[in-house]
Order: structure tokens, then C-alpha cells, then sequence
């Protein structure tokens, strides 16, 4: 999407909801493109909402504001992004990831003083149920944004947790949701690699 009209704010927002929501539509693969269309678009109640989207936002910012919204919870319709809590967690967003190397770092020393260095210990599954770290993040302790910057290191979404973990309702809803957000998440993979590998020297 180069402009920025309500008709294409629209069509970002149902492709980024597809995109969060299914396992057969990816965001990136296909380029935001879906097959909606402006006469489909021209008979929704909701259009105007669209509109004062398009008008708030650059491309940039209203793919990152969606995104974040589509990350923290389930957008049902536009209209729930028009209240102050999508604003807030726009915000909350855009603090993480304009402080991410901080973020990351502040979450690996909370999780190495509390569980240690073994990988077992955090990452680790036991008897079926979530993991440490998995729970840290659950309960806002810890960013999803430190989970994925680890997997891209380790890759135990998929060699453990995903093989692992019994929870066959909630588990596949939020594993799909952290992957999905793996595009968008951006930072250099080797200073993120050099500083997990200092960090964990302390602790060794």
C-alpha cells in the first residue's frame, strides 16, 4: 500500500487480521494483497472509521499501529481501534521497539537471576505444560519481543514448545500470533547474538 486513502487502510486492516487470525493468509508472502474491493468497501457502515484512520496515520505508522493491536489482543472490528486503549497500546509498543537492545537486556537479567542459566530452567517443558519463560510473558513480565529475538537463536518455538506442550486450545492461538509477528519485529540479529552471549557471561 503506497497511499493512504480509507479504501486502503481498510485493505491493510483485513489483510493484517488475516494475516494474525488464520493459518492460510501471510501478510508478507502476498504482500498485503487480498481481494477486497472499493465497491465492497464503497457499502460498509464502517467506511468513515477507515477514513479518520487514513488521516491519523502514515502507511508506516498505521501498519505498525494495526500490528500492535492485532499482537496485544483480538480486534473484532474497526471501531475497536478508535478508543484510547489501542492508542495506549500503540505507545506501549512503539517503547519497546524504539528501546529494544534495553527491553531485551533488562528481560535477560530478570530471567537469568530468577531461573539461572540453565536452558531447561527457563525454556524448558516439563510434563506437558508451559514453560517458564512462556508464563513470564503471559503475565506481562517479560516481552514477546525477547521471546522472538531468542527463537530466531534457538528455534525452540518449534523444536520444543510446539512439540511439547499438551495445550491444545490457547498454546496454538498465541504460538501463531508470536510467529506472525516475527516479520515485523526488526533489529540487527548479530548485536542481539554478541549481547546474549555477554549477558549470559555474567551468569556463567
Amino acid at each position: 500500500m503506497t497511499d493512504n486513502t480509507g479504501f486502503a487502510t481498510y485493505a491493510m486492516f483485513h489483510a493484517l487480521k488475516l494475516h494474525f487470525t488464520s493459518d492460510s493468509y501471510d501478510y508478507v508472502k502476498y504482500n498485503g494483497k487480498t481481494n477486497v474491493s472499493k465497491q465492497t468497501f464503497s457499502t460498509r457502515k464502517d467506511k468513515y472509521t477507515f477514513y479518520r484512520l487514513s488521516r491519523k496515520y502514515d502507511v508506516q505508522e498505521l501498519k505498525d499501529f494495526l500490528v500492535s493491536n492485532f499482537l496485544a489482543g483480538d480486534v473484532e472490528w474497526v471501531g475497536d481501534l478508535m478508543g484510547p486503549n489501542a492508542e495506549e497500546t500503540y505507545k506501549k509498543w512503539q517503547k519497546t521497539n524504539q528501546a529494544l537492545t534495553y527491553t531485551f537486556k533488562n528481560d535477560m537479567i530478570y530471567l537469568l537471576e530468577k531461573y539461572g542459566i540453565k536452558d531447561d530452567a527457563i525454556f524448558g517443558v516439563k510434563s506437558g505444560s508451559y514453560p517458564n519463560l512462556l508464563q513470564e510473558v503471559m503475565h506481562g513480565k517479560v516481552s514477546i519481543e525477547t521471546v522472538l529475538i531468542l527463537d530466531n537463536q534457538m528455534n525452540f518455538i518449534e523444536k520444543c514448545w510446539s512439540k511439547k506442550i499438551t495445550d491444545d486450545i490457547v498454546w496454538p492461538t498465541l504460538k501463531r500470533k508470536y510467529l506472525r509477528y516475527k516479520p515485523f519485529l526488526h533489529y540487527d540479529t548479530d548485536t542481539f547474538k554478541n549481547l546474549t552471549k555477554d549477558i549470559i557471561k555474567e551468569y556463567a
